[in-house]
């Protein structure tokens, strides 16, 4: 997908659009959400995360993702503004959204279908920590995102 080019919007635009059609109204809010989703992103050019079919290698057999199938880490790699990863979170958002990613996971690169899984994420997969976070705190809020503080100063 070309990396600003969704049809007369902005990826940026289309992400804020779905976060409030959702009921998020808080700008603060919002802002800590599209933090995450720019540096996921790489600043909203990628849909999809870089690397060789031997890097993706790095998620078979990992259980706290789901992937219990030989070749589940290159299939189910990072995708999207927020770069879901994993079979569990494939088949849940894919149920949630009444799509087949599991067997069609390259849709979670249409940026319309992306800009869904922003809110999915956030207050469905992660509906849990989000009650209860601080969304003025980036270090809480990345570690909800990717379990660490990666990318800190960028977010």
């Amino acid at each position: 997908f070309p990396s600003h080019d969704i049809g007369g919007g902005d990826y940026e635009k289309l992400v804020e659009n779905e976060l409030r059609g959702h009921g998020i109204t808080d700008n603060i809010e919002i802002a800590a959400i599209m933090a995450q989703c720019a540096h996921e992103s790489g600043d909203w050019k990628y849909l999809r995360e870089l690397g060789n079919d031997a890097y993706f290698a790095k998620y078979d057999g990992r259980a706290s993702l789901g992937n219990t199938q030989p070749g589940d880490g290159l299939k189910f790699k990072g995708r999207g503004f927020i770069q879901i990863t994993g079979r569990d979170i494939y088949t849940r958002a894919g149920r949630y959204l009444n799509i087949d990613l599991v067997n069609k996971p390259e849709l979670a690169e249409d940026p319309s279908i992306a800009a869904k899984l922003v809110v999915y994420f956030f207050f469905e997969y992660k509906k849990n920590s989000t009650k209860t976070i601080d969304w003025n705190d980036i270090v809480a809020v990345t570690r909800l995102v990717n379990g660490g503080q990666n990318g800190l100063p960028d977010r």
